[in-house]
C-alpha cells in the first residue's frame, strides 16, 4: 500500500463510516479500483483508521461525554449484544456471508428500507423521543439492530438508525445515538486488530497508520456535521436511492466477472 492509497482509504472510511451507506462496501470498491493487493496489513488498516473516526465524534460530541453515568450506561447496554453476538459468530459470518454479492444485496435490501422508513417514520422527524427517554431494554433492542450490521453491506450506521426510528425517536436522536455507539464498538473492533498487527507490523507501515487515522479524523468530522445537516432537511431517502445505485453497480461488476474481495 502505498501513502496515496492510505489517504484516499482513510477519505472514504472518514465519509462513509458514519453515513447509512456501509463503509464496507465503499472500502472493497475503492480498494479494487486501486489495485490493492489484499493481505494482513491491508484488512487490518482499514479497521485500525476506525480510531480516527472514533476521535471525530468524541471531538464534535465532547460536551455528551462529560461525566454522565446514565448516558454511559445505556451505551454500555447497547454495545452488549453487538460484543456478545460478534464474539460467537463472528467466525461464522466471515466464512458464509463475506463476499461481494451478499454486499450487494445488502446494499439494495438496506437502500429500499431507508426509503421506507423515511416515510414510514415521518412523524417523529422532529418530535420523537431523545436518548435520555430511552430505557435499558430500549438501548438492548438498539444493540441487536447493531449486529445485523455484522453482516457486510448492512451499514452499522443504518441499522441503528433504523432501530431508533422504530423505537419512535426523531431522526436527529437516531443518528446522534448510532454516532456513540459507533465508540465503544468500534474502539474494540481496532483493539483487537492492533494487538494482532503489533507483532507483524513492520517499520515502513507505522506512518501509514498514523497519516490515516488523521485523515480519517478530519474527513469524519466533516461528515457528521454535514450529516445532520442534510439529514434534518432531506431525510434518509436519497441515501436509500444511493445504496440501490451502487449495490447496481457491485451486482453488475460480479456478474461482468470482476472479483470483489470482502
Amino acid at each position: 500500500m502505498t501513502l496515496l492509497q492510505a489517504i484516499i482509504l482513510a477519505i472514504v472510511e472518514g465519509l462513509t463510516e458514519f453515513l447509512p451507506i456501509s463503509s464496507t462496501g465503499h472500502m472493497v470498491l475503492t480498494s479494487y479500483m486501486m489495485g490493492i493487493e489484499e493481505n494482513t496489513f491491508v484488512k487490518s488498516f482499514e479497521v485500525i483508521i476506525q480510531f480516527g473516526a472514533i476521535l471525530a465524534v468524541l471531538v464534535v460530541y465532547w460536551k455528551r461525554f462529560l461525566p454522565n453515568w446514565g448516558f454511559y450506561k445505556k451505551l454500555f447496554v447497547a454495545f452488549l449484544p453487538t460484543a456478545i453476538i460478534g464474539f460467537v459468530v463472528k467466525g461464522y459470518v466471515d466464512i458464509l456471508l463475506g463476499q461481494a454479492e451478499v454486499v450487494a444485496w445488502s446494499f439494495i435490501i438496506g437502500g429500499v428500507i431507508l426509503i421506507w422508513t423515511d416515510k414510514f417514520f415521518a412523524k417523529y422527524n422532529d418530535e420523537g423521543r431523545t436518548i435520555e427517554q430511552l430505557s435499558y431494554k430500549d438501548s438492548i433492542l438498539l444493540g441487536l439492530f447493531q449486529s445485523i450490521a455484522m453482516i457486510p453491506g448492512v451499514s452499522r450506521s443504518a441499522a441503528t438508525i433504523i432501530g431508533g426510528l422504530s423505537l419512535k425517536m426523531n431522526r436527529k436522536e437516531a443518528a446522534e445515538f448510532s454516532f456513540f455507539l459507533a465508540v465503544p464498538t468500534l474502539a474494540a473492533a481496532t483493539l483487537y486488530k492492533g494487538v494482532k498487527l503489533l507483532k507483524d507490523i513492520e517499520s515502513s507501515q507505522i506512518h501509514l497508520l498514523i497519516v490515516g487515522n488523521v485523515i480519517a479524523f478530519a474527513v469524519a468530522i466533516l461528515a457528521i456535521k454535514s450529516f445532520i445537516r442534510f439529514l434534518s432537511s432531506h431525510g434518509f431517502k436519497y441515501f436509500g436511492y444511493y445504496r440501490i445505485l451502487m449495490g447496481l453497480i457491485f451486482l453488475v461488476m460480479i456478474y461482468a466477472g470482476v472479483e470483489l474481495k470482502v
